[in-house]
């Protein structure tokens, strides 16, 4: 594991390489040096979402609360501000860890954060997260599962509940299948099937699918939005 303070540069890790998958599907948008320089606009991510993008970011921030206290997981660097008003919800002995497997988006995290000693950077893979059983008051994952095949997504879902303590929450935004009269439904299953192999699964399957079984808490909250094209699930451990 690579840990750094978020006012420095995470190395790149010889021995953490970079998940197959995530090499082939994704190269453009994550790991290609000038990914960053073109996703990294707040503007292109609302059109990507369209138009959701504050809306959701601000459903996931009002489940984690508007004064966050303890301590805090986010899975995977996010395009966007999300992170950076998290941040700024941080109670004065709170704690906020972010695990990403790409030194080049910890990097570019790191720079939209202020110097922060309770803002952490690791490198680590989600389905093997570099934390320790129930360290955590709440777990976050925005936008994630939808880019993972089915073996990644239930490594990553059966880490976070490992990694989240019992009473604590897990919050989880995504995509969901749209109700069958959305206009953008089959434009949509055109490009994330072309662009992204495994966010179909999200339409054909619910997320609780993929909970490890002796994990799957009957507390779950789910709230849709755009037609049923996103989800906001909450559980509690």
């Amino acid at each position: 594991m690579n840990q750094t303070g978020n006012d420095a540069t995470p190395a790149v890790s010889l021995a953490m390489p970079v998940p197959r998958y995530l090499q082939d599907a994704y190269w453009w948008a994550y790991i290609h040096p000038r990914a960053v320089f073109l996703f990294e606009r707040e503007w292109l991510i609302n059109l990507i979402l369209f138009g959701n993008y504050r809306r959701l970011r601000e459903a996931c921030l009002a489940e984690l609360g508007d004064w966050i206290g303890g301590r805090t997981l986010q899975i995977a660097c996010v395009y966007g501000n999300l992170t950076v008003r998290l941040r700024e919800r941080l109670a004065g002995d709170a704690r906020l860890d972010i695990v990403d497997i790409l030194p080049i988006q910890l990097k570019n995290l790191s720079r939209k954060l202020p110097r922060d000693a309770r803002v952490a950077l690791l490198q680590g893979d989600s389905s093997a997260l570099p934390c320790p059983d129930a360290s955590y008051d709440q777990t976050l994952m925005f936008f994630l599962l939808h880019e993972q095949p089915d073996a990644v997504r239930r490594k990553t879902l059966s880490e976070a509940f490992r990694v989240t303590r019992p009473g604590g929450r897990i919050v989880i935004v995504d995509y969901h299948p749209p109700l069958r009269w959305h206009p953008l439904r089959p434009f949509l299953a055109l490009v994330l099937g072309r662009l992204e192999p495994y966010a179909l699964d999200l339409w054909r399957y619910p997320i609780a699918k993929y909970f490890p079984a002796a994990g799957a808490a009957p507390d779950l909250l789910k709230a849709t939005c755009f037609g049923g094209l996103y989800q906001i699930v909450v559980v509690t451990r």
